[in-house]
């Protein structure tokens, strides 16, 4: 029996309240499956564990069987869902598995979307999501913490449901593991994780707007907008690059992003951006490991705040969340690689 995880010490809004939903080893990207009458799936890619999982749920919302149903790939982190297939990356490559709804007990031989990825482990792990556009958005991260390694390294990628038509939608981002499009405007928005050794507070993780394809983010020239590369950064100026919409905390570990659509929660949460922060690990005093909260307005982000925390306690972590999903029931679901869970957030009217 896994130990209990200490909840009580994580810090929400007044009216919301957070829950063990279900143990999932090595927690990373959720991607919501087929949802009817009589409940759904969720399923739950993973790191170092190397499985994919699926999680069933009721029609109360309520986490009941946890199925795997692949094991043994390179980093299996990202997940994407569309028209019944399960998309998953892993590392250099792109698996399909067809109709996997129904099949989750046998669950069916994958059928490789592409395998001419990057084959680096350093940051090849992958968050993955489709588009209002229909396309298949894949980042390749740098595989290092600063140099210049050209196409297509440091990009996200975009691609065709089948694998054609390629082509890199975004550069100079070193380390994406989270983004979503915006319901107002279907405009991408990113994390991306700022590179090491530059000191406890610098520079700034950073949230990104990509309002159309091209865009340059300053990897490696540039950092947070205004801080020039000591490597890099005499080749090219920061002014030659994209401002970020939001500069999170420096070595905050962003990951998963969402968008709030659901109708659970208060109206002042609609359209904002949930963020899962994993936490630092090499800073001299720990920051991150919670979810962070960004309040957008007419497409510009106006405040970036604290939405839940407690997972570090006088610097010692007990979990690390990963990502963050919405239900259909508006309440959302986080992630956690560390503590192997997933925890589900509910508001009631206090």
């Amino acid at each position: 029996m896994a130990a209990a995880l200490p909840l009580e010490t994580i810090k929400l809004p007044p009216g919301f309240a957070i829950e063990l939903w279900a143990r999932v080893d090595n927690a990373r990207q959720m991607a919501l499956g087929g949802v009817d009458a009589n409940g759904g799936i969720l399923y739950v890619g993973s790191m170092r564990a190397g499985k994919v999982h699926a999680v069933r749920f009721d029609a109360a919302y309520r986490a009941g069987t946890v199925t795997r149903i692949a094991d043994g790939l390179p980093l299996p982190t990202g997940l994407a869902w569309k028209n019944g297939a399960l998309y998953v990356a892993a590392v250099n490559r792109i698996l399909r598995y067809d109709d996997i709804d129904r099949r989750l007990n046998q669950p069916p031989a994958p059928v490789i979307v592409t395998d001419s990825l990057p084959k680096d482990t350093h940051h090849g792990w992958k968050f993955i999501a489709f588009g209002p556009d229909g396309k298949l958005y894949v980042p390749v991260g740098a595989p290092c913490n600063i140099c210049a390694p050209g196409d297509p390294y440091a990009v996200i990628l975009r691609m065709n449901a089948d694998g054609s038509g390629r082509e890199i939608f975004a550069r100079g981002v070193r380390n994406s593991v989270g983004f979503d499009w915006s319901p107002e405007d279907g405009v991408l928005w990113f994390t991306d994780n700022g590179r090491d050794w530059l000191g406890d507070d610098t520079p700034p993780d950073e949230l990104n707007r990509a309002p159309r394809p091209a865009m340059h983010f300053g990897f490696p020239y540039c950092h947070g907008g205004e801080l020039a590369d000591p490597e890099f950064g005499a080749q090219r100026r920061c002014s030659e690059f994209e401002l970020p919409a939001q500069k999170l905390g420096p070595h905050v570990a962003s990951l998963g992003i969402r968008f709030y659509t659901g109708s659970m929660f208060p109206a002042e949460y609609g359209k904002q951006i949930f963020i899962a922060e994993h936490g630092s690990w090499n800073r001299s005093s720990k920051i991150g490991y919670r979810i962070s909260l960004v309040r957008v307005q007419e497409g510009r982000a106006v405040a970036y705040e604290t939405f839940a925390s407690g997972w570090l306690q006088n610097q010692s972590a007990w979990g690390r969340p990963a990502d963050v999903q919405t239900l259909p029931d508006g309440s959302l679901l986080v992630s956690d690689d560390y503590a192997g869970a997933i925890y589900r957030i509910t508001w009631r009217k206090p």
